[in-house]
């Protein structure tokens, strides 16, 4: 009976924490099993792994916070948020601290921290607000204002320079007017306005490669055509990426066996290239799995998101989802050869600490949107 009554109590308590079960012991499982690679990526390393550990328990401290927080506070504070985000990297542009030729983080002396990665959770929030205050799809006016807001942030985060986040961000806040059910109509023929539309899409392109864009960043589209132009230099990581892939086979090399990885050929293998250690060590069956585990969290969050009761919660959530599938789909696009490198991590894979708190910190929100019930005169 006891043992029945201790079930039943945690149960209450779990209810209590605003918790969505099935996501969250699907990223608990996606967690192990990063945590497991990463081990191996470190060549055992109990220094990493611990952490890592350390990191994955600040991440969900902050989501199980963030959970109990009705979406509707979110919504009524956006614009504080944004002011804020904005004060940020403002700071980081005058008095940031600089590392690798970039300014990006704010050092408080007991704190250093990339103001950046907040904004990865605060656009899709501030969008989701401006875009939902009236019925969908917005009027121009909002549209107007949620362009401008996503434009300067971008503008804000390229200039530390970081043009991979900015634009990762920059797609978070598109993908709120994406489900909207914006229509992107400039002239009233549809294959004139897809003319027109493919124009600016050219333009856009060659202005950004004559004027906008760093010679570096130029750099790594050249290597993403033909890496093998430069093998030892800006080539280098892709090649032995694909090494690192190819040599997996189906079943893998098994942990701690990948000598792309273990002999230190693979460089940043337990970060931003940890997925080529996922393909070497355990090979074809293990990459399904993992893509296994992040289509069902994925098609949770959706579920959530979908099911919602308001505009700005079903905005948000959705956002916050295709933003997360963003990130994996950048980071394995990069590692195999398909995208330039810019220096995204494998979301609950990769080791790092501020990019794991926001990641959590979205399905906290996403867990809310799920567990509080919208007030009936914010219900659209």
């Amino acid at each position: 009976m006891m043992r029945f009554l201790s079930i039943a109590q945690l149960r209450h308590y779990w209810h209590y924490f605003k918790m969505d079960t099935p996501l969250f012991l699907l990223i608990m499982a996606l967690s192990a099993f990063g945590l497991m690679v990463l081990y191996s990526a470190s060549a055992g390393s109990l220094s990493t792994l611990y952490k890592q550990v350390f990191h994955f328990s600040l991440a969900i401290s902050a989501m199980l916070v963030i959970a109990q927080i009705p979406p509707y506070l979110l919504k009524r504070f956006s614009p504080y948020l944004m002011l804020f985000g904005i004060f940020l990297l403002i700071l980081v542009l005058l008095f940031g601290s600089s590392s690798g030729g970039a300014q990006r983080w704010l050092d408080l002396g007991f704190l250093r921290f990339q103001p950046s990665e907040i904004m990865k959770v605060i656009v899709p929030i501030a969008i989701a607000s401006i875009l939902s205050d009236k019925t969908l799809p917005p009027k121009p006016l909002s549209i107007f204002l949620s362009i401008i807001s996503i434009v300067a942030i971008v503008l804000l985060i390229a200039r530390q320079p970081d043009l991979g986040t900015s634009l990762l961000i920059g797609a978070s806040g598109v993908y709120v007017l994406f489900f909207s059910g914006i229509r992107i109509q400039i002239l009233r023929n549809n294959w004139l306005n897809f003319a027109a539309i493919s124009a600016f899409i050219v333009a856009g392109a060659y202005i950004a490669w004559n004027y906008l864009l760093m010679a570096y960043q130029k750099k790594r589209i050249m290597t993403l055509i033909d890496p093998s132009s430069d093998p030892l230099g800006s080539g280098y990581h892709i090649l032995q990426s694909k090494i690192a892939i190819g040599s997996g086979g189906i079943f893998g090399k098994g942990l701690e066996q990948g000598s792309q990885s273990q002999l230190n050929f693979l460089p940043e293998h337990t970060t931003d290239f940890i997925f080529a250690v996922v393909a070497e060590e355990l090979g074809l069956i293990g990459v399904l799995f993992l893509f296994m585990l992040y289509g069902l969290i994925i098609f949770r969050a959706f579920v959530i998101s979908f099911q919602s009761e308001d505009n700005f919660s079903k905005l948000l959530g959705a956002s916050l989802t295709l933003t997360f599938f963003t990130y994996i789909f950048v980071n394995i696009g990069m590692v195999s050869g398909l995208l330039p490198v810019v220096g995204v991590p494998l979301p609950l894979v990769s080791y790092g600490g501020s990019s794991l708190i926001t990641l959590m910190s979205s399905f906290g929100i996403i867990m809310s949107i799920r567990k509080h019930k919208t007030p009936r005169y914010l219900q659209q």
